[in-house]
C-alpha cells in the first residue's frame, strides 16, 4: 500500500525554524508534484509550496523568501524548510503527491502540527 508518511512538526518560538519531511513508502514507481498545504482552524486548506519531478517550483506569497521546498527524488521524500516563522504560520501542515504505483493516487499525508508561539 502507497501512503505518505509526514515529520518534522512542533512548537517554535517567533523568528525560528522548522524543517517538515515526508516520504512516499510502498510499491512507489514515479511521483510526479510533491507539495506542502497547511490549514489553520476555521479556516480552508491552502497551498504553501509544491515542486514538480523537473524541480520547478511554486509559493504561496506568504511563503516566498522564508519557506523552501526539495525533492529527493531518489528517495520520495519531499522537505519544507521553513524559516523566519511567524505565529500566522501555526496550522496542520499536509504533505500531498501525485504518486505512480499499480495506478496513479493523489495521496495526503496525515498531517503534522506547526506550532509558532512565544
Amino acid at each position: 500500500q502507497v501512503q505518505l508518511v509526514e515529520s518534522g512538526g512542533g512548537l517554535v518560538q517567533p523568528g525560528g525554524s522548522l524543517r517538515l519531511s515526508c516520504a512516499a513508502t510502498g510499491s512507489v514507481l514515479s511521483i510526479n508534484t510533491m507539495g506542502w498545504y497547511r490549514q489553520a482552524p476555521g479556516k480552508q486548506r491552502e497551498l504553501v509550496a509544491r515542486a514538480t519531478r523537473g524541480g520547478s517550483t511554486d509559493y504561496a506569497d506568504s511563503a516566498k523568501g522564508r519557506f523552501t521546498i526539495s525533492r529527493d527524488n531518489a528517495k520520495n521524500t519531499v522537505y519544507l524548510q521553513m524559516n523566519s516563522l511567524k505565529p500566522e504560520d501555526t496550522a496542520v501542515y499536509y504533505c500531498n503527491a501525485l504518486v505512480i504505483s499499480s495506478r496513479v493516487y493523489d495521496l495526503w499525508g496525515q498531517g503534522t502540527q506547526v506550532t509558532v508561539s512565544s
